[in-house]
């Protein structure tokens, strides 16, 4: 099993500036870089304190691959419904470069209506554009001279540069979260799947069936020379003691789903047949009435023992390949985050390897 870090800003001015921000997490990368972890994973959002401090992924993870030498460097996902992909394909094969070819490209449909509504983008025709721009990416990646007439986009004998530092392509991974047709689609199309949480205890088996799908589907597609791969992204807080660690975490992660729940309000009153079930699920997977051991059911928080259990927990109920820890939750300090990077690589990691 590979690890990594998942960052996810739930800050606004308020609390740091965007330089504070930026500032701690680029000592975290270089830390994460320098105790072995494979990847650092950076969102996309907008327009709110949820996300809002990284509008880009591209422009971060390229600063991070300025301060370390092999961490990859993964977009956990750029919103491809927001961007036409002439730009993603130049973008992200620019960013390869400069990484000396450590970018992994996830990608998202993006999920919050507010965002499709400052965008001018349709909600409801999301998960089409969403399919025809990763697609398109991917073409421009391989193709020498690509021709696209879509609803969302059209253009002709496009060639892309630069080509990407990897060949063919970036490893890409595209983000679901409960609809069962994007585990299809993930894995037909071959690609790695992102999962921006694990469940709660009583989803799952959904979760559980849904990954099952997409396993199958991506390996009718990819014979015996790939095999899927699948992130889960965990909020980890670690402290020398159960207790310290559980009520720390417990606090800092209802302030991250309190910022979360801000956002998914532009859900309430609304609904879209591209999203089934959304409404529901962001409530459900996010809302603040949950009691503590739900609460720590989403999230690993506690000593390096009491760690060891719950990751052993969760590698045999999904059996992931990759976790992320998220450790930017709540907008903890510098130091918090520092004693969670460590103490898992010092004294956590080690022990799981010996299972």
């Amino acid at each position: 099993m590979e690890f990594g870090l998942s960052l996810l800003p739930d800050t606004g001015p308020q609390e740091r500036s965007g330089q504070e921000y930026y500032a701690n997490l680029l000592e975290i990368c270089r830390q994460a870089d320098r105790l072995g972890y494979e990847y650092v994973k950076m969102t996309e959002h907008y327009l709110r304190p949820y996300g809002g401090y990284c509008p880009s992924p591209l422009a971060f993870l390229t600063a991070v691959s300025t301060v370390t030498r092999r961490v990859r460097l993964m977009t956990g996902g750029i919103q491809a419904s927001f961007h036409h992909p002439v730009q993603l394909a130049a973008q992200t094969a620019q960013a390869d470069a400069i990484s000396g070819g450590r970018l992994d490209v996830g990608f998202a449909r993006a999920f919050l209506p507010y965002e499709f509504e400052a965008f001018g983008v349709d909600l409801d025709s999301s998960q089409e554009r969403f399919r025809h721009t990763v697609r398109a990416v991917l073409r421009l990646w391989t193709e020498p001279s690509v021709s696209e007439d879509t609803p969302y986009f059209s253009y002709r004998d496009a060639t892309s540069y630069p080509p990407p530092a990897q060949r063919p392509h970036p490893p890409v991974w595209a983000a679901a979260l409960v609809t069962r047709s994007s585990f299809e689609w993930i894995g037909d199309m071959g690609l790695n799947l992102l999962i921006s949480s694990p469940p709660r205890t009583d989803d799952l088996a959904v979760t559980r069936e849904l990954m099952d799908v997409y396993r199958q589907r991506f390996a009718a597609v990819a014979g015996d020379g790939r095999r899927p791969k699948v992130a889960v992204s965990v909020p980890l807080l670690l402290a020398e003691s159960d207790e310290d660690a559980r009520e720390e975490g417990r606090t800092l992660l209802r302030r991250h789903w309190s910022r979360f729940s801000e956002a998914a309000a532009s859900w309430q009153n609304r609904t879209s047949p591209a999203y089934e079930g959304y409404q529901a699920a962001v409530t459900k997977k996010f809302g603040n009435a949950v009691g503590d051991a739900e609460l720590e059911s989403t999230a690993v928080f506690g000593s390096p023992d009491r760690a060891v259990e719950r990751i052993r927990a969760i590698q045999e109920a999904l059996g992931p390949e990759v976790l992320l820890w998220q450790i930017d939750f709540g907008q903890q300090s510098l130091k918090s985050m520092e004693r969670t990077l460590t103490l898992f690589a010092d004294q956590v990691r080690p022990r799981l390897a010996e299972s």
